[in-house]
């Protein structure tokens, strides 16, 4: 509420008052502050509040209630209530790189499936809560907060310390403090190296399926995106556009599809890059999930010319709703990076930061992951021992031993966003692979099994077996029933 002029002040009150009412911005109940406190932040009288408040009670838009205070009368406001006025009148409209990104709704996020077979989802029944919440707890002591100001926006010092500790010895990502950029989650650890790299029009290439948000996120930077199809080695590195800047890559474990980059593709693309000057970015999402065979090194530990960024997230081994990741940049760029951080949020949250510190030093993280390890493996042995030997005749494993989802491709003429669908209604929560493909190929299914309880796989598999079989039930007598004789 604002006054305007010195003339009739309590006019002003009453009137702004009575609008908030009738437009709904009041709502029925709601009490009105206390006169003295209303007097005192508008500079003016208290009888000149209480003259307003009179009239508001006088008209029936407010009642008084004894030793209680002024409260919008419940009736009145719904029966005066005012429609909003229409959003079609608005004349400012947002630029053309933001007009075809589609936001779920809200239940796409909170409404899990029975049966939840979708990629990328950790079990967060299983995350050590109580130790959590001890290590926020102290997080948020006087002590720990200190002067309450924004902290460095490259992060906390020891965080970063012990994160370049941690993908050292787990991944062989040999940095130091100096490299690591605490960000909320790979999403803004990419959006930051883009802000950094890109010109409009600057061409980045990624793997063809991706993940939808990887692909948007660069377009909103005014980014030419190309889609480069993968192999059974990973990323064609001879389908690369010359003029390449960025080229992203899933190297450990290629998503959706699941394979691993051979070290042979891996050579090739360093190779590449360094004679165009191309930077690449190695989003390692999940790889402290594997079940057997040896880890090929990443990209960037056997980058000679420091040209490879490497971004992970905790998102997937604790909980994706900390929302806490982090970007290993090469030196020439972490200015740039910090400098990005910090005009885009300054930093990401003190307390959370102090609190992973906290659940790195203790052994807490380590611990977690081998217990999820032994969790997860369980669950995928079992999906791709059934895979492999049931839904023979429907589907092809891709071969993958990390993560938290194995792929199959499914049958020539089988439907597979129609099973998924078909699926959905049986309470099994699946993707196709078509929803991370850009234009056409081989389709299939992501069988997500970091979500579902290893008790829960073999009923699922089941029912999603039997949408497979409808499918393609449904295809077999549409290919023996020709479109020029309809069947009866």
């Amino acid at each position: 509420m604002s006054l305007t002029g010195r003339g009739d002040l309590g006019g002003q009150i009453y009137r702004q008052i009575k609008d908030a009412v009738l437009d709904g911005r009041l709502a029925p109940g709601q009490p009105l502050p206390p006169s003295r406190e209303l007097a005192r932040r508008l500079a003016v009288s208290r009888n000149t509040v209480t003259g307003a408040y009179d009239r508001l009670v006088a008209d029936g838009l407010a009642e008084s209630r004894v030793g209680a205070g002024i409260f919008v009368r419940a009736m009145v406001a719904r029966q005066r209530r005012r429609p909003p006025v229409p959003t079609s009148v608005a004349v400012v409209h947002p630029s053309p790189s933001w007009m075809d990104i589609k936001v779920p709704t809200p239940g796409f996020f909170t409404d899990a499936p029975p049966y939840d077979l979708r990629p990328g989802i950790p079990d967060v029944r299983l995350f050590p809560y109580e130790a959590w919440r001890r290590l926020t707890s102290q997080a948020f002591r006087a002590s720990s907060i200190g002067t309450g100001m924004p902290i460095d926006p490259a992060g906390l010092p020891a965080l970063r310390a012990a994160i370049a500790r941690h993908i050292g010895v787990s991944r062989a990502v040999q940095v130091t403090a100096d490299n690591i950029i605490i960000t909320q989650g790979i999403q803004q650890a990419l959006d930051l190296v883009g802000r950094v790299l890109l010109r409009p029009g600057d061409c980045v290439a990624i793997e063809n399926p991706c993940y939808p948000l990887v692909r948007e996120l660069f377009r909103s930077l005014g980014a030419d995106v190309v889609g480069v199809d993968v192999d059974a080695e990973g990323m064609r590195v001879d389908l690369l556009p010359d003029h390449t800047r960025i080229v992203y890559v899933t190297p450990s474990h290629q998503f959706p599809l699941g394979m691993p980059m051979s070290a042979q593709r891996r050579r090739a693309l360093l190779e590449w890059a360094s004679s165009r000057d191309v930077v690449v970015i190695e989003d390692d999402y999940d790889t402290e999930f594997r079940y057997g065979g040896r880890p090929l090194e990443p990209l960037h530990s056997i980058d000679p010319a420091g040209r490879v960024i490497y971004v992970g997230t905790f998102s997937k081994v604790m909980l994706p709703v900390l929302r806490i990741g982090f970007v290993a940049a090469p030196a020439p760029l972490f200015a740039a990076l910090r400098a990005a951080k910090y005009v885009t949020d300054w930093h990401s949250p003190q307390p959370a930061q102090a609190a992973l510190l906290g659940f790195i030093e203790e052994g807490m993280l380590a611990k977690h992951i081998r217990r999820m390890r032994r969790e997860y493996q369980a669950r995928h042995d079992r999906i791709v021992e059934l895979l492999t030997t049931r839904f023979a005749d429907l589907l092809t494993v891709i071969p993958s031993a990390v993560g938290l989802h194995v792929s199959a491709l499914t049958q020539p003429g089988v439907d597979a966003a129609s099973v998924a669908a078909h699926a959905r209604t049986d309470g099994v929560g699946i993707f196709p692979i078509s929803r991370y493909r850009m234009g056409d190929g081989p389709d299939g299914l992501i069988v997500g099994y970091g979500a579902i309880a290893a008790t829960d796989v073999d009923h699922a598999l089941d029912l999603l077996h039997t949408a497979l079989e409808r499918n393609r039930a449904t295809a077999q007598r549409s290919r023996d029933c020709p479109a020029q004789r309809r069947c009866s």
